[in-house]
C-alpha cells in the first residue's frame, strides 16, 4: 500500500493561488510534476488545493542532496519565478525529514 517514507526528505509547499491564468498554471504544474519525477532521488508527490485557493504540495526525496538539486534545477527555478509573478499571492516552503508515518485505506 505504498512506500515507507521514513528517512525521506519531505518538502512542503503551502501556497495561495491568484485568480490569474489558470490554464498557464495547470500547464506549468503538470510540467513540473513530470520533470520532478525524472530527478534522481525523487520518491513521490501529493497535492491538494481547496476552493479558497490555498493548497499544499508535498514532494518526497531520498535525501537532502536530491531535494536541494530539485530546488536548484534551472527549469524549476524559472517556473518558480513565473509563479511569484503571476500565480501565487504567497507561499511557504518547509523542509523536514520524515521520522515515521503510516497509511490507511478503506478497501
Amino acid at each position: 500500500m505504498g512506500e515507507d517514507r521514513t528517512g525521506q526528505i519531505a518538502v512542503l509547499f503551502v501556497s495561495k493561488r491568484t485568480a490569474h491564468d489558470d490554464a498557464g498554471y495547470a500547464e506549468a504544474a503538470t510540467a513540473m510534476d513530470v520533470l520532478a519525477a525524472r530527478q534522481p532521488g525523487y520518491r513521490g508527490i501529493e497535492s491538494q488545493r481547496g476552493p479558497a485557493g490555498v493548497g499544499i504540495t508535498i514532494s518526497f526525496w531520498a535525501n537532502e542532496a536530491s531535494a536541494a538539486a530539485w530546488r536548484d534545477h534551472p527549469d524549476h527555478a524559472a517556473i518558480r519565478a513565473q509563479g511569484r509573478e503571476r500565480w501565487y499571492e504567497w507561499y511557504e516552503v518547509i523542509v523536514t525529514r520524515v521520522e515515521r508515518g503510516y497509511r490507511w485505506r478503506r478497501e
